[in-house]
């Protein structure tokens, strides 16, 4: 098993690694070069490189139609295609953002950043994610817009919520940054909600170095963000909106966005190839569940997910050091909750049992363009070896402890 056959071997007791290059969790797509320079062409030949040129055109028709929305809205980053539609959306004189507190660390920071409080509310355990029953317990008179962040395999509940906003007469905004594949009971995700939020980092399914979008059915919100992205001017450069900043995509992202688009079919073909592998090895490895994807919906089979069941015999903490000496670079799933760390900024935490529980039980392990179907088997094979050895694995991590 990759040179592990005593507890000793393990790189974390002095052993060699079994992997001489790290393996990540991010997705790390490398789209073909020369469609790259093909796109790169369209800025470079037409001397426009800012201001929506035709490359970022181009990728916002693209992505338009992939959505099967009316509009596409291209920004510098996720980070502001977030900020910005919250900044629309919200209902003005209300300060509260309902939102999970298991989900991607610096999402609160947006919240508060915009002058705004972080309203943490429970999850469903099956799905990892809001429910239209866990937002509705935190809805009151000081609710500005619901934020449903979908978990990163499969989806929230995407009919409930939107129900429960327009019951409620609440913004609803999802942020998709990893479900831009994925599709629900109410079809593709790109055109729920008032609005969602897209990234482009090199960490997601479609690789534009950077970057992200907003996809919206809405035409008066998709002028709103066109202009705030771009110093609050309209098409004619006249200034319409306070508060417009410069958060533009550049080109050279669009045309990184575009090859990598190009790509998706067969990314998703070879991600679903990689989850069977680990679909067929983690079920031999006693204590592990992988989080399986919804196959009867659209999914991208990006992210692997596994949870330590409780016979599991280690901590996640020791087994995610384990694996880290290994060069595998597996990492816990939203750890710690957002709810339990230090914050320079207000927000409210309702009791959150079911998040505190979960928060300590699931991992995620490397995927995406960089990890062969062999690496998956060495992968695997140390879980499995873990499981079997853990007694004396343990025993040895806690001496270290002491000494």
């Amino acid at each position: 098993m990759s040179g592990k056959n005593q507890v000793n071997d393990l790189a974390i007791f002095g052993g060699i690694p079994v992997f001489a290059t790290a393996k990540s969790t991010s997705n790390l797509l490398q789209p073909d070069f020369e469609r790259f320079m093909e796109y790169s062409d369209l800025f470079l030949q037409g001397q426009r490189y800012i201001d929506r040129g035709p490359a970022v055109q181009l990728l916002e028709r693209r992505l338009a139609e992939f959505h099967g929305v009316s509009y596409c809205i291209t920004f510098c980053s996720g980070f502001w295609a977030l900020a910005l539609t919250i900044a629309a959306l919200v209902i003005p004189g209300k300060r509260e953002v309902i939102m999970p507190s298991l989900t991607y660390r610096r999402m609160p920071d947006i919240v508060a950043w915009l002058g705004l409080i972080p309203h943490f509310c429970e999850v469903d355990p099956e799905t990892l994610s809001v429910s239209a029953a866990t937002v509705a317990a935190c809805v009151n008179v000081n609710t500005a817009l619901i934020l449903a962040p979908h978990p990163i395999v499969n989806c929230c509940d995407v009919r409930g919520l939107s129900r429960l906003a327009q019951d409620r007469k609440l913004p609803l905004v999802f942020d998709s940054v990893e479900s831009v594949y994925e599709s629900t009971t109410e079809g593709k995700v790109g055109g729920q909600g008032h609005a969602e939020a897209f990234s482009l980092h090199a960490c997601k399914l479609i690789n534009g170095f950077g970057g992200g979008y907003v996809t919206t059915q809405d035409a008066q919100l998709a002028h709103q963000l066109a202009s705030l992205r771009h110093y609050g001017m309209d098409e004619s450069g006249n200034v319409v909106l306070a508060h417009g900043m410069n958060a533009s995509m550049n080109e050279m992202h669009a045309a990184m966005a575009l090859a990598s688009l190009d790509d998706v079919e067969q990314q998703v073909l070879r991600n679903q190839k990689r989850y069977r592998v680990y679909q067929s090895k983690l079920a031999y490895v006693p204590g592990l569940r992988l989080v399986t994807f919804d196959e009867q919906q659209d999914t991208a089979y990006k992210n692997i997910v596994v949870e330590l069941l409780d016979d599991w015999p280690l901590s996640r903490e020791e087994t995610i050091r384990l694996l880290n000496a290994e060069r595998i670079l597996a990492r816990a799933y939203y750890s710690p909750p957002l709810h339990c760390k230090p914050m320079d900024f207000a927000f409210f935490a309702p009791p959150l049992p079911v998040t505190e529980r979960l928060a300590d039980r699931f991992v995620n392990l490397p995927c995406g363009h960089l990890v062969s179907d062999e690496d998956i088997g060495h992968i695997t094979d140390m879980l499995a070896f873990i499981a079997a050895q853990a007694e004396p694995i343990r025993a040895l991590l806690r001496s270290q402890v002491v000494s």
